[in-house]
Parts: C-alpha cells; structure tokens; sequence
C-alpha cells in the first residue's frame, strides 16, 4: 500500500483503504457503542490528511470534536503501540454547516436551482401534479419571475390558479385542485423548516471543495441533530446536494483519490418513512456518481438498514459488532455475514458477534477492484478529539471559517413574490384610475328641501277624552230619541 493510502487498523496485517478505490462507496455498521462514530471520525481525518475534502452529517453531535486536537488517554495510547501507530494529536480543518444556521453557517438553495422534478419527489406529488408544477416553472420562466424561496413558489402559484384559463389554452389544463395539492404539500416540507433552506445566498458546491494551503482537505461537518427529526426535509438536502454534483462536476472516471466523500451518519434514517420517489432518486445517484470522484459511505446500524439496490454499490466494508437476540436481528446478522468474502481463519457471524468495542471486521477493494478477504482489525485511535466540541470552541472555528460572513446572513431581493405583487396594485391602481367618480352634488338649480314637520303625537289629555266621551253620549241619546219619535208616527197612522 501507498503512503498516501488511509490506514484503518491492524489485523495480521495493516489495514488500508485505497484512495483510488475509494470512489466505490463503502458501509460502516455496528451496533449502538461499538464505534462507528470514531471510525467515521478517523476515515474523515484520514481523508482530509490526504487532500480530499469530506462532507459529514453529524447526527449526535460527536463528531463536532474532530476540530479539535485529541489528548489520547493511556488506554488509546496503548492501542496506538499495539498496532505501531505514532499517534499525534491534530486537528482537521472544519468547517461547520447547518440548514437552520445555529451551529453552523446555513445552507440554503433556491427553488430554481432544486428545480420541478426534484421538488415534486420531495413534496411526494402525483404524476399530473407535478405536470401542473412544471408549467409554474415554465409560467416563471417565460415571465422573468425569479423563483427564490417558498414564497416565490406560492405567489407564483396563486397567480397561475388566477389566470388557469388563459394559461390552459397554451400549456393545458390547470386543476385548481392540483395547485391546493400542491399547497397543501409546501405546508407539510415547511413545517419540517424547509422555509429555512430554500433561499439566497445559495450554496456554492466550490466552497464545500476546498484543500488548504497546506494541502489538507476541508471536513465540512452538517450539524443534523435536529434536522433528523425532519426526515423528508434531510433526505431532499442530501439528495439535492448529491445531485448538484453529479451536474456540476466533470467526469473522471477512477481518480488516483476521490475529488469528495461523503459521509451519511445514521444513514437508516435517510431511508426510513422516506418518500419512494427520493429513495430511487438516492439509488440512482449512488451509482451514477462515482465516475464523478465521489465517494459515499453509509454509516448504520446495520447494513439491512440499506436497500439491496444501494448496498449492491458498496464495495469496502467495515463491519462493528452486532448482537442477534430477535428473529430479525438474527436475519441482520446473517445477511452481513454473509456480505463479506469469507476467511478460513474464522467464522464471519460468530466473529461479528464477538467483537469488542474498537474492534470491526474490514474488507476493502483491492488494486483489481476485488474485495480483499475480511479480517479481524483493531481500529485505530484518532488524531483529533473523542466527544463534542464545547459552543466556545464552534465558535472560535466558525471566526476562523474561511466562509465567514458569506452565508450568515440572508438576502430577499426581489423575485416572484414582488413582481407579482407590484402587478396587482399596479393593476388595482389602474382600475380605479379608469373607473369615473360618482358626480358632485353642488346645489346648484335645485330647490332647497323643507325641513320635516315635527310628528303630531297620536296621544290625548284627560280633558280631550272627557269631552269626546260627552258628545258621543250626547250624540247617543240624541239618536234614539229620534228613532222613537219616528217609529211612534208610524205607529198611529
């Protein structure tokens, strides 16, 4: 093996991953506290020692300690001796990274740069849905109308539900349904804080690849504690990323080392309650991606975690100790052991269950890209801090980071939200302006009106009601005595 090659341990032998097979992918598994974590760390600064920048996805917060220099106890000095390692103390050039910026520079990317399709996969659209998101696209682009962030997308979104019509005669027909669906789908990513993703400034793929002065590469460290409880939003960050590089980077076929690696912590929760459509997407990415020089290694519980399709594409193989108490970690177990070439020296699944803390089982591709048989490896100690760092000391990395002050802050300029808002008050004032006022009334030539004569109220006095009661009595009596003198001539006739 080359100097240059990451050593991983010791068996018989040295363990080493060569780095011009290192684009092939590879799998850490282990159960909890076994050290896969500490191996991530040790191949993160094994990389970086090499010149090759590294991407990880911090889930527990552990690996935040690999910008600081290690101060090795007697136990890991010891385990230094016994595979003759000269252990130094270093740090590996860090730079933290986190979507929501708060233990870390954010991430952000634009809808235009995500694009219909990738966005469909995230928001788990139908096929006529994501026909209808594609002609908002196109609305956008045919309009000027700069697509930003989740506000851009829903102004631009209501203006084509208000104008369906007009734009079905040219592009089809556009279901006031499928545009509340795919409202609908925005609310649940925002909830998750997709909000604080989609944005400017946009990431720079450059700014993630980058090699010091001094020839090491940068370890950009994803600070994902709280992002996995948004699994839908990690796994369309991640995908999104994987993709702007195969777009962006050229191909290169197998590189002397890889021109990235990346590293997907936890990595059964990138596939777990994840939309099918962005599991294939992954699928798809993981092969395509490494004859760009890319390099992507699963880290997990167990490789079971990882779908058949993905788990075809890894070819170096560290595998921590597994216990197999129920039926299907007894199935995990078997299926691991079963991954690896066999060595006569040993049997593959009781070795698997038998291993100590620091200890895994290792096989990697050869010069001929052929897995090398598996051997029992003593992992190596790491350079770099065991554990977290402490806030004091991410902050003094972040003053230091070489993308101080260019993502920190968010920028809104104007884009769809505001041009389209600026064409309905422009409009709203042209209406009024086109709309004649109602005429004055200035008095001339009309007759003044009187002013209304007071209600006579309907009520009597005492007096008014004594006299009416007199006179109708007085008129009473008065009748009938005609009557009587009436009917009495007719009598005597």
């Amino acid at each position: 093996m080359a100097d240059t090659d990451l050593f991983l341990g010791k068996a018989e032998d040295a363990q080493f991953l060569r780095l011009d097979r290192a684009n092939r992918h590879g799998v850490v598994a282990g159960a909890t506290g076994t050290g896969k974590t500490v191996t991530l760390q040790i191949m993160a600064q094994g990389f970086s020692d090499a010149g090759v920048p590294v991407f990880c996805a911090d889930v527990k917060g552990d690996l935040s300690g690999i910008c600081i220099a290690g101060a090795p106890n007697d136990k890991l000095l010891a385990r230094a001796a016994d595979i003759g390692l000269d252990l130094r103390p270093a740090a590996a050039p860090t730079v933290f990274w986190d979507l929501f910026g708060e233990k870390g520079h954010p991430v952000r990317a634009t809808i235009s740069e995500v694009g219909p399709l990738l966005l469909a996969r995230m928001l788990e659209l139908s096929e006529v849905q994501t026909d209808v998101l594609s002609v908002v696209f196109h609305v956008a682009d045919k309009e000027g109308l700069l697509l930003l962030d989740l506000a851009d997308l829903r102004a631009l979104l209501t203006h084509v539900a208000g104008n369906a019509s007009e734009i079905g005669k040219a592009y089809g027909h556009v279901a006031p349904a499928s545009i509340a669906a795919i409202q609908r789908s925005l609310l649940a990513l925002e909830r998750q804080g997709a909000g604080a993703f989609f944005g400017e400034p946009a990431l720079r793929l450059e700014d993630m690849i980058r090699t010091g002065l001094d020839g090491r590469g940068q370890v950009n460290v994803l600070a994902a504690d709280r992002l996995m409880s948004s699994p839908r939003l990690y796994a369309a960050f991640l995908l999104w990323l994987l993709s702007e590089l195969f777009e962006q980077l050229p191909e290169v076929g197998d590189p002397e080392k890889p021109r990235l690696v990346f590293f997907f912590d936890e990595a059964h929760l990138l596939f777990d309650d994840t939309p099918r459509a962005l599991v294939e997407k992954v699928e798809q990415v993981v092969r395509l991606i490494r004859s760009k020089g890319v390099g992507i290694y699963f880290v997990t519980q167990n490789p079971a975690d990882i779908p058949d399709s993905v788990l075809s594409q890894l070819g170096n193989r560290i595998q921590h100790a597994l216990r197999a108490y129920t039926p299907a970690e007894q199935k995990g177990l078997k299926a691991a052991s079963g991954s690896f070439r066999a060595n006569p020296a040993f049997d593959t699944a009781e070795a698997i269950q038998a291993l100590g803390v620091g200890e895994a089982l290792v096989s990697v591709l050869d010069e001929k890209g052929a897995p090398t048989v598996v051997a029992r490896t003593l992992i190596r100690p790491p350079a770099s801090r065991l554990g977290p760092a402490t806030e004091a000391e991410r902050a003094q990395v972040m003053a230091q980071s070489p993308v101080r002050g260019v993502y920190d802050q968010a920028v809104d300029r104007q884009s769809a939200q505001e041009i389209l808002t600026e064409r309905a008050e422009a409009q709203t004032a042209q209406t009024a302006k086109e709309t004649p006022p109602p005429p004055a009334n200035t008095g001339a030539g009309t007759k003044p009106r009187a002013a209304p004569r007071p209600r006579a109220s309907n009520r009597q006095t005492h007096m008014e009601a004594l006299t009416k009661s007199m006179l109708r009595t007085a008129g009473t009596t008065l009748a009938r005595e005609l009557m009587r003198g009436v009917l009495g001539g007719i009598r005597r006739r």
